[in-house]
């Protein structure tokens, strides 16, 4: 079992650090744009296009509930971590990475604005891994061998 934490505490470290690292070279001025995608700085106080934003500072304490809950879930439910824990990794590291910012930023840090063709909403690294966490566990879940 120490193998399967170890791999989840090393998938939650990278993505954690990296992105982090990432958001502060855009809290530092960077800035760049192009014909489809912008990188650029924003803030976004809701989740998901902005979504719950009217809950305000509400929303980074029902979002530490529901980190923890996930949390105290997979270390209790071990068979889940065992299947899943780079994905579970990369998604909490994702959570946890854009609660952090609620506490330091005016909101979570995004920065990438795909715009070619359609607008489309600005996000982050944090993001995007959780994303593939969750399309990696219904893959992995899919294509299961009993």
């Amino acid at each position: 079992m120490a193998k399967i934490y170890q791999k989840f505490f090393i998938a939650f470290a990278i993505v954690f650090v990296l992105d982090q690292i990432i958001k502060l070279i855009f809290l530092n001025g960077f800035g760049w744009e192009s014909k489809c995608i912008d990188l650029v700085l924003t803030f976004n106080t809701g989740v998901a296009f902005s979504m719950f934003s009217s809950l305000g500072p509400y929303l980074k304490y029902i979002q530490i509930v529901l980190i923890t809950a996930v949390f105290a879930y997979i270390f209790w439910e071990k068979k889940l971590l065992q299947e899943f824990a780079i994905p579970l990794g990369f998604i909490l590291a994702g959570g946890v990475s854009n609660v952090l910012d609620r506490f330091t930023q005016i909101g979570v840090v995004d920065y990438v604005y795909w715009h070619c063709g359609f607008d489309f909403a600005i996000f982050n690294l944090a993001d995007v891994m959780i994303n593939l966490g969750v399309a990696a566990i219904l893959w992995l879940s899919f294509f299961k061998k009993d």
